[in-house]
């Protein structure tokens, strides 16, 4: 063997030697980022669900605990924070205030979804004169501060005989007035192939049948998406029933939970947060049901048709 081509062998060796190096360093550095990422995502993590995990562990403790110790985790745990927050308040049920919750959030789930949607439908897939006029006027109510509709609103529903009833709070959810689930739904449509329409004409399809055959099979993660939030937002609504709803067994919960607060002595903390955990637990499971179809709406906007 020759001096240059031994040279030449030893110099691959030693590149080699010096790629697996670095290698390996590039390697150990993304781990090491890596693992640093985790841990710091796992200290956020903890930071955000403390709250919670100390609330809804709190309802299985006795007051005189959750003021002087300081420990996550109860020394006597028992239920009958959840037993004195069950017996209601004033005589009234807390099944009773649970089922008016009920109502006030399935049913603005089925108005939204419904009448959003055919509006949606509408500005997305029908041309007709003023279309854009209109829609540019539904999007501006979005900078509508609320509290400006309040008194007319107020005026309106009591002329009419309809406050202390759930007309008020459910009636612009069958209306179409939410204008942020009609955005959503439409930029939704505006991504499906407008090919569907056409090839359903052809058929002999008109809108209803176009609507109810295609559209909504299709925008099923715009309207899960819509109806988690709607569901959410009636849930935890405390003004809207504050404001109309005057008798206490037409109250919701978060009334309920006020109520329940003021009621009770202030050192009696168990109790109150055991209703909490109660007025939580509805909303928790709602997400946890439909959280995967919350996702692929999100993903599905990214889609082009």
């Amino acid at each position: 063997m020759s001096t240059a081509t031994f040279d030449t062998a030893t110099t691959s060796r030693v590149d080699l030697a010096q790629s697996a190096k670095l290698h390996k360093q590039a390697v150990a550095r993304s781990r090491a980022k890596a693992t640093l990422f985790h841990v710091l995502v796992c200290v956020v993590l903890v930071v955000v669900l403390y709250p919670a995990a100390w609330m809804i562990i709190s309802a299985f403790k006795p007051s005189a605990d959750i003021i002087g110790n300081v420990s996550l985790w109860p020394t006597h745990g028992s239920l009958r924070n959840f037993t004195k927050a069950l017996g209601g308040i004033g005589g009234v049920s807390f099944w009773t205030f649970f089922q008016n919750s009920v109502i006030l959030a399935v049913g603005s789930v089925v108005g939204i979804t419904l009448s959003c949607s055919v509006t949606a439908y509408a500005f997305a897939r029908i041309n007709f004169p003023g279309r854009n006029v209109f829609f540019t006027l539904m999007i501006g109510t979005l900078l509508l501060p609320f509290h400006v509709v309040i008194i007319p609103q107020y005026i309106l529903f009591n002329t009419l005989g309809l406050v202390n009833t759930f007309v008020p709070l459910l009636i612009g959810k069958f209306l179409a007035a939410d204008a942020f689930f009609v955005f959503l739904m439409v930029q939704f449509m505006r991504n499906l192939p407008r090919e569907l329409d056409e090839a359903a004409r052809i058929d002999g399809a008109g809108h209803l049948r176009i609507f109810t055959s295609i559209m909504l099979p299709l925008m099923k993660p715009a309207l899960v998406t819509s109806s988690i939030f709607a569901f959410i937002w009636s849930w935890n609504d405390f003004f809207g029933p504050l404001l109309y709803l005057k008798s206490p067994e037409l109250y919701t919960l978060p009334i309920a939970l006020r109520l329940f607060v003021d009621q009770t002595s202030v050192s009696d903390y168990g109790a109150q947060m055991a209703m909490a955990v109660l007025a939580l637990v509805p909303v928790l499971l709602f997400f946890l049901v439909f959280q995967r179809y919350l996702v692929e709406g999100v993903a599905t906007q990214g889609l082009k048709g």
